[in-house]
């Protein structure tokens, strides 16, 4: 196990006294009162748009190799939401799996999956390293968590700072910490905590108690960058800089609005396409985008389907190669 050496301040993400924090201007999170004003005041003078019908948006059928990719092979597979299946060659991650029907602790209350799995559970292939972003529902669920862990008991987990007990809980044998630029090596891959800006929370008494991060993993001669859960934050060019070039950039567009409250916390399509560019370093090569965290929980006040459709908009506004806008329908399969 290896790690980027930590350069002066670098851990101005830790929070005095324990816990953790964005450490960038501006990035303080609304407090609870902002919060009752949305969901009390501003929902009644602007409702959110009716959901739409289950399962009615378009989905495809996963075409992923079975049990393992040769190398040279690269694909994505988009199950929902911010779970995906990577084969870097012979390599299979998992990105934040959440298979249960509510992104919730109770399976009964809570955001309800609007488009179910694209990727049946027992037909996943076996996994050689599951990536985690942060500790809320929609990114760790439990039974997932339990079910992945038993049916592949060896395959190690990777998550920042403060998650590995709560994974050993759920039955997880691997769980391997790291704090932001500090990396993971594997006879198979490499992956690097890098920063996001959110926050974490499981509970009412437990905000900020555990890390949030984004990963790069490096697979098969392709280096892939996953953002997890976040907002815009000036760290995404540090991250093109040490930890670029891509191959492949994975970002959130989806959970935005109202853009008072969310702008602290979750990218909206225009935010994510300038970390884009950020992440681009000034290189001239524009690795695919795919779009996640939308068209699956409804979490925000944004149409289900608004995300995708502003986001290729901005996108040929911004004169960016159409063919490298890789916003999937849910079960895609794409190839590098």
């Amino acid at each position: 196990m290896g790690e980027v050496p930590l350069a002066v301040n670098r851990r101005s993400h830790h929070r005095p006294g324990g816990g953790f924090q964005n450490p960038w201007p501006n990035a303080d999170l609304a407090r609870f009162r902002a919060f009752l004003r949305w969901r009390l005041q501003e929902r009644r003078t602007h409702p959110p748009a009716p959901n739409p019908p289950r399962d009615s948006l378009p989905r495809r059928r996963p075409s992923f190799a079975t049990p393992r990719a040769d190398h040279g092979y690269r694909s994505l597979t988009w199950v929902g939401h911010a779970t995906t299946l990577l084969q870097l060659g012979p390599v299979n991650v998992l990105t934040d799996p959440v298979w249960s029907e509510r992104a919730s602790p109770l399976q009964w209350l809570g955001p309800r999956r609007l488009m179910s799995p694209a990727v049946d559970f027992d037909a996943l292939p076996p996994l050689d390293v599951v990536l985690l972003s942060h500790n809320h529902y929609d990114h760790l669920d439990a039974g997932t968590v339990r079910r992945i862990a038993t049916r592949f008991p060896d395959t190690p987990w990777l998550c920042p700072l403060g998650l590995r007990a709560h994974l050993e809980s759920f039955g997880v044998r691997q769980a391997i910490e790291r704090d932001w630029w500090q990396t993971v090596d594997a006879a198979a891959f490499r992956a690097t905590c890098a920063p996001a800006q959110h926050f974490s929370a499981r509970g009412l008494r437990d905000r900020n108690e555990t890390l949030w991060c984004s990963w790069v993993i490096e697979a098969d001669g392709a280096r892939v960058f996953f953002g997890g859960d976040t907002a815009l934050h000036p760290a995404f060019a540090e991250i093109g800089e040490r930890l670029g070039p891509f191959d492949l950039v994975m970002l959130p567009i989806g959970a935005y609005e109202p853009r008072w409250f969310m702008r602290q916390v979750h990218m909206n399509p225009e935010d994510a396409i300038s970390a884009y560019r950020m992440l681009l370093n000034g290189t001239r090569t524009a690795p695919p985008c795919f779009t996640m965290h939308w068209g699956t929980f409804r979490l925000t006040d944004e149409p289900l389907d608004e995300p995708p459709a502003r986001f290729a908009r901005r996108w040929r506004e911004a004169g960016l190669p159409d063919e490298t806008n890789w916003t999937l329908v849910h079960g895609e399969t794409r190839r590098l």
